[in-house]
């Protein structure tokens, strides 16, 4: 599972996905405190982030193992919104 950031969405006219209601969004890959690494990857969001928000996107084939994406050409999920980030007993990161 990686950290990232949301920057932006990305739209597609058409796809092969099959999920219909769920956003692709346009994910920067960051650190723990999160900064910001000239790394992306489209995820499709299942927990409804928004810009600038930290996320955990589940990367792999692991992203095809919830029931909603079963057997579907996805290779990064948005599973979850960072509300605090705590290292050696020091919050580095709050929403």
């Amino acid at each position: 599972m990686i950290l990232g950031k949301v920057v932006g969405t990305v739209v597609s006219s058409t796809d092969q996905v099959g999920i219909s209601g769920k956003a692709f969004l346009l994910i920067e890959k960051c650190n723990q405190e999160g900064v910001l690494k000239n790394d992306f990857v489209v995820a499709l969001d299942l927990v409804g982030a928004g810009r600038d928000e930290m996320v955990m996107v589940s990367e792999g084939s692991t992203a095809r193992e919830t029931p909603l994406t079963t057997g579907k050409p996805l290779d990064a999920l948005v599973v979850g919104i960072v509300d605090i980030i705590d290292e050696n007993d020091t919050v580095i990161y709050r929403k």
